[in-house]
């Protein structure tokens, strides 16, 4: 059983040791290291041991320091969001799709706003997939449509009405003056006014996401960095299935 009360794992339980990389604009040498030797003092790791050291061109170092700190983390008080549903195979999702819907799940996919980076919805959506695992449109059971970059949200909402979506999967990867929570608020700001509780699921996903977000974005669900397309499939497939039930 895990204890409340918890500190970082190094060696052996309890010792508190952790591991920090950082780059500070010092030439390399001991100056540079001593400079971040002394920070990570400052934050409370102590004692702080440089472990390794190296010049990032001639004005900065990139300095990794170990060493042991002494809080404690309360695990009641760590929030985040814990997948609900089961992370099914290809097989399962086809045949609960077919099953519950009795016809193909459209899924409209596109980064919005001006964002052009198609890396994270291309990750999800092309068969090719990411982290070893195929893309949604391996799916037998869904029909995807990858509209791409720097789409208007007018225009995903439109082309969503004529696909006659079941989910629509933003990417935001933009994150000056919280862009990604701006284009998202928009977005499902838009979906809301256009077709009120008949909208498809709204998911968002991006780097900077915290999970904890759905709401306050009004959107159904927030997936961060490292989702994998299963992760996302089996959410779509448990979300409809629920709004089916309930309908």
């Amino acid at each position: 059983m895990t204890s409340r009360y918890v500190r970082p794992y190094g060696d052996t339980t309890g010792d508190g040791m952790v591991q920090m990389s950082l780059t500070v604009p010092v030439p390399h040498g001991p100056k540079a290291e001593g400079a971040a030797a002394q920070l990570a003092a400052k934050m409370g790791i102590e004692p702080a041991m440089v472990v390794h050291s190296h010049a990032i061109g001639p004005d900065f170092t990139f300095v990794v320091v170990y060493g042991s700190v002494k809080h404690l983390i309360d695990l009641d008080e760590v929030k985040v969001v814990e997948r609900e549903y089961p992370l099914l195979t290809a097989t399962e999702i086809n045949t609960s799709v077919k099953k519950s819907l009795r016809r193909k799940m459209v899924v409209v996919g596109a980064c919005i706003g001006t964002d052009a980076h198609t890396v994270g919805i291309d990750a999800i959506l092309n068969i090719k997939g990411f982290a070893g695992q195929k893309g949604l449109e391996y799916y037998r059971e869904l029909r995807v449509v990858n509209l791409g970059a720097q789409v208007a949200v007018p225009d995903l909402v439109k082309r969503a009405r004529s696909e006659k979506a079941d989910a629509v999967l933003v990417s935001q990867v933009v994150t000056q003056r919280d862009a990604h929570l701006l284009n998202t608020k928009e977005m499902a700001a838009a979906f809301r006014e256009a077709m009120g509780e008949r909208r498809p699921l709204l998911v968002a996903g991006g780097p900077r996401f915290d999970p904890l977000q759905a709401a306050e974005l009004g959107v159904d669900r927030v997936f961060g960095r490292g989702t994998t397309p299963g992760e996302v499939a089996s959410f779509l497939v448990h979300a409809l299935s629920h709004k089916e039930k309930v309908a």
